[in-house]
């Protein structure tokens, strides 16, 4: 809320600080008002995944419905989080020639309200100093007032410590072999600790905390009755406080976050959330028996007293960061005029192919944009399509002899659709289980895992781990000797772990539970997605992709974002062999779909670490398509070695190596444990293509561009135009905003040093160093290079192939969209016969392509 009401409630017990604790049975006439204020403060948090499933995210997600400028007052005044880039990076920019002096000319006049209130020089100069925003403080803060504070942890640092480490062992159930009791929940569990704990007052500069802790309320509604009857703040700016109290531990209210996430997907509710806002509110209680007497008073006043103010401080924090949002716009603008021209002349310079044998469908990843532009360079022959790295399969996984079942899908979805591994012989085309093989292979991948869950134990106990690596002898020295002198291994096939290697080419990942017409209606609405309802080639590649990296606590992030932090391959590999089954096929001529008898597909996997192109379940396909595949060997090796020049430079790599060289020194970088660089991944994305191929076929968008497929003349009733602008597109935000933000704010929406980070419970997160929060986004290894940002922080540039009304009807049927379009969160273009227009707020105008100016 960012107006206070002169009726507002106060406390009627402000002046009597040490008055016991409210009772729950006490009818509080504003308990309802107080239920809002803290569910609104909890649904301002947005989700953040686990490491071994890691989905980019939107820190910001929750506030979308509000423009980013309003967001940017209010994280600063509450968290003192920046959401614009910072000045100095944009002044950066501004003397090197990035933004020029067009660009902040058209920036002012975009932002509205801007031309009317700075001058460009006014702008310039405004990079020159600090951004005025006050942050709020919090009871905690004004009770810290003790002149020897500087010499220990401040109170805000010790207590996000402690609930830190009580949430990292409440929540782990990975890591640990001793496991808490959960039953009571969160605050119940945090309460018990906090009353065994001998150390924390020591830290905190109060050796008499124990004393206070008398005053802990019993329950989590008892913690946030307290904090809203105790403080006489007034009701309008309950739910600002509470959300401040929560940016304090942003990193673990993300998690819980996402644990209300997946219970909502699942149909349940989760109180993780509200009850880590009780624990904070809590230790309020705390403090205050600590301080006593007329402190108390004091900081009542002065947190009254500063809140009261909350409204103009907002309202002056969006007015002073009017000219850091016209920076953005600027930034912005430069790299969109060189995106429209390039569109705009590409279209209109690009070949038409020639007669295609192969077609490819790739991830609309940006790092799949490089390799379909050079494998069409290299063969036209070839044509490339980008869908969804998901492959329209909402799925989840089982590997083989194991319980695991693990999403393959975006984490805006539930999965639908089971897939597991079945083991099939070459001889079977048609993908049927040997049962006698599923059933040896299931019990020799038990044994093994029998097996390794004992050489793991036996170095976790005190008493063993010391003379473990003794007791191992020679074995142990091959895994410190891939540490030392790191091989070209491939990429590891963690789904295979455990399994023989006599089983592993015949384990195959498969749709489960399906009756035939399920099948079928499940292949047509793909093919139809994916544009492959017609004109097949012989060979249709489905091409996932995947990373290799060692060592690496944010391995999953680097994969693909679509499949919940995993590869392609278990997707691209179901879907192959659902797509080859003759039953489905036959199915699917009642879906008005004709698949060529000699069309075959086959599942690829593009290896973004090392630029590589991997084939699966190549024994099952017939001689004519083997042929076919094995001839597309020599385009892949040209393509891929032509992908490599291009990112050598960006990791300090010799693009005039040899093609052996550059390959050896990649496949080395990915086996190295000590290498935090690589790839670079998602960094530098900042666009969004829906359009036909030809559109930006040759085109060089360098890798910053999501491309996905889209013809509007085979979508009559708008359906899939729908489908991309409510999932595909929002999955692509996530991925802009997370890298922004983890830009932009690497101390509180980023991870921090890779170099320094421990995980937490196996897979939760992990910490910078040995405590603090849990750390979300992005390492500072993933966005720059230690001399400059490899990332640069632009909001999506949506650019759609399609008719104007129909764009607009999807617009007005989901506010999500809207919203994003309507407060700033991403632009949305799309081509006309002029060239470009751009949407703003109901309306569509030209993108401007004047030529730059100097300064």
């Amino acid at each position: 809320m960012d107006t206070l009401s002169p009726s507002a409630p106060r406390s009627t017990d402000t002046q009597t600080p040490n008055s016991a604790m409210p009772s729950p049975a006490v009818d509080w006439p504003y308990q309802t008002e107080a239920e809002a204020a803290c569910a609104q403060a909890c649904q301002a948090i947005a989700p953040a995944w686990p490491l071994d499933r890691a989905i980019a995210v939107n820190p910001h997600w929750s506030r979308i419905g509000m423009p980013v400028r309003q967001v940017a007052a209010r994280m600063a005044v509450l968290g003192g989080v920046q959401v614009f880039p910072t000045r100095p990076n944009q002044l950066q920019a501004w003397e090197e020639g990035r933004i020029t002096a067009a660009d902040l000319d058209y920036a002012l006049t975009q932002v509205p309200g801007a031309a009317a209130k700075l001058s460009a020089a006014q702008c310039v100069g405004a990079l020159h100093t600090d951004q005025p925003v006050a942050q709020l403080p919090l009871l905690i803060e004004v009770l810290d007032n003790d002149p020897k504070r500087h010499t220990r942890l401040s109170w805000r640092q010790a207590i996000t410590h402690q609930v830190s480490q009580t949430c990292a062992a409440y929540f782990d159930e990975h890591q640990a072999d001793w496991q808490p009791e959960r039953a009571q929940g969160l605050y119940a569990f945090w309460r018990y600790t906090l009353q065994h704990d001998h150390g924390i007052g020591m830290l905190m500069g109060l050796p008499h905390l124990g004393k206070a802790l008398q005053a802990l309320p019993r329950t989590r509604q008892d913690a946030e009755r307290w904090v809203l009857q105790r403080l006489g703040l007034p009701q309008a700016v309950w739910a600002d406080y509470l959300e401040a109290v929560l940016l304090t531990v942003n990193g673990w209210a993300s998690w819980c976050a996402y644990l209300g996430w997946q219970a909502r997907l699942e149909g349940r509710s989760d109180t993780h959330l509200r009850e880590l806002l009780a624990i904070r509110l809590a230790w309020g209680a705390i403090l205050l028996e600590c301080k006593g007497g007329t402190a108390n008073s004091h900081a009542f006043a002065a947190l009254q007293g500063e809140w009261s103010h909350a409204p103009a401080l907002l309202a002056h924090a969006q007015e002073a960061l009017l000219v850091d949002e016209v920076w953005q716009r600027a930034l912005e603008a430069g790299y969109q005029r060189t995106l429209a021209h390039k569109l705009v002349l590409g279209a209109s310079e690009s070949a038409a192919p020639q007669a295609v044998e192969v077609q490819a469908a790739f991830c609309i990843d940006v790092r799949s944009e490089p390799l379909r532009r050079a494998l069409e360079s290299v063969w036209p022959a070839i044509q490339t399509i980008g869908f969804a790295g998901f492959f329209g399969l909402a799925a989840a996984y089982t590997p083989l002899a194991t319980h695991a079942r693990r999403p393959q899908l975006p984490g805006l979805l539930a999965p639908g659709i089971e897939v597991q591994d079945r083991m099939v012989a070459p001889s079977n085309s048609q993908g049927a289980t040997d049962d006698a093989m599923q059933s040896a292979a299931h019990e020799a991948r038990l044994d093994r895992f029998g097996w390794s869950d004992q050489w793991q134990a036996a170095s976790r106990w005190p008493g063993a781990a010391f003379s473990f690596v003794e007791a191992a002898g020679f074995s142990y020295l091959g895994k410190l000797g891939q540490w030392l002198k790191p091989t070209q291994a491939a990429r590891a096939r963690d789904d295979l772990d455990g399994l023989p290697v006599r089983y592993r080419p015949l384990c195959r990942p498969q749709v489960t539970g399906l009756e035939l017409d399920a099948k079928v209606t499940l292949a047509a609405r793909v093919l139809h997605a994916m544009g492959l309802d017609r004109q097949l080639a012989p060979l249709v590649l489905l091409v996932g992709h995947g990373s290799q990296t060692t060592n690496n606590a944010h391995a999953a992030a680097l994969d693909c974002g679509a499949c919940c932090g995993q590869t392609g391959e278990v997707n691209a590999r179901s879907l192959a062999l659902l797509l080859n089954e003759t039953a489905v096929r036959h199915g699917l001529l009642a879906h008005g779909i004709t698949i060529p008898e000699d069309t075959v597909f086959v599942a690829a996997l593009h290896n973004t670490t090392t630029d590589e192109i991997e084939g699966f379940d190549l024994d099952l396909l017939p001689s004519a398509a083997r042929t076919r595949w094995d001839r597309l060997q020599s385009v892949f090796a040209h393509a891929c070695d032509q992908v490599r020049r291009e990112r050598a430079p960006t990791l300090g790599l010799d693009p005039s190596a040899t093609h052996t060289a550059l390959l050896s020194q990649l496949r080395l970088r990915a086996n190295d444990g000590a290498q935090t660089r690589p790839e670079w991944g998602l960094a530098g994305n900042a666009a969004f293509l829906i359009a036909p191929r030809a559109r930006s076929r040759g085109v060089r968008l360098e890798g910053r561009s999501f491309l996905h497929d889209y013809e509007a003349s085979q979508d009559a009733d708008g359906s899939v135009l729908e489908l991309l602008m409510t999932a595909p597109m929002l999955v692509t935000h996530w991925i802009n905003w997370q890298y922004h933000a983890s830009t932009c704010e690497p101390l509180h929406l980023g991870s921090g040093n890779k170099v320094l980070h421990n995980v937490v419970g196996g897979h939760l997160g992990v910490f910078e160093g040995n405590g603090g929060d849990l750390r979300i986004g992005l390492s500072q290894q993933s966005l720059h290079d230690g001399k400059r940002w490899m990332h640069e922080p632009l909001r999506l540039t949506v650019v759609i192939d399609a008719p104007q009304q129909a764009i607009e009807t999807v617009i007005q049927k989901h506010a999500v969209v809207q919203q994003l379009l309507d407060n700033g969160w991403l632009y949305l273009w799309r081509f006309d016969a002029k060239g470009l227009q751009q949407y703003e707020r109901g309306s569509w105008n030209e993108v401007q392509l004047q030529a730059q100016q100097g300064h």
